[in-house]
């Protein structure tokens, strides 16, 4: 498994969520719903499970459980501050919120 969160992506969820250093961030497969379809990154507050993969960035302690980590294995999320956008790439798959 890997997985590569730039410092300025999660500096964004820290300040998004108003997490304090040392906290848990889940992330996760979700399914789009109806007019949205696709897939998409979850996140949520919760701790690991044991088998969990994290990695530690801004302080802030990021993990995938493994019922997730076929999506974002190989992603980089980032994030650009000049234009807010939050980039989700991986390059598994041709289109992420579409895999095949």
């Amino acid at each position: 498994m890997q997985l590569t969160l730039t410092k300025e992506a999660a500096a964004l969820y820290k300040e998004e969520m108003s997490l304090a250093d040392g906290a848990y961030v889940r992330l996760f497969v979700r399914i789009g719903g109806v007019g949205s379809g696709g897939f998409s990154i979850g996140v949520g507050k919760e701790k690991p499970e044991a088998e969990a993969y994290t990695l530690q960035v801004e302080g802030i302690l990021f993990f995938v459980n493994p019922q997730d980590q076929w999506y974002l294995d190989g992603m980089t999320i980032s994030y650009d501050p000049s234009i807010d956008y939050l980039h989700f790439e991986n390059p598994n798959f041709h289109d992420v919120i579409n895999p095949e």
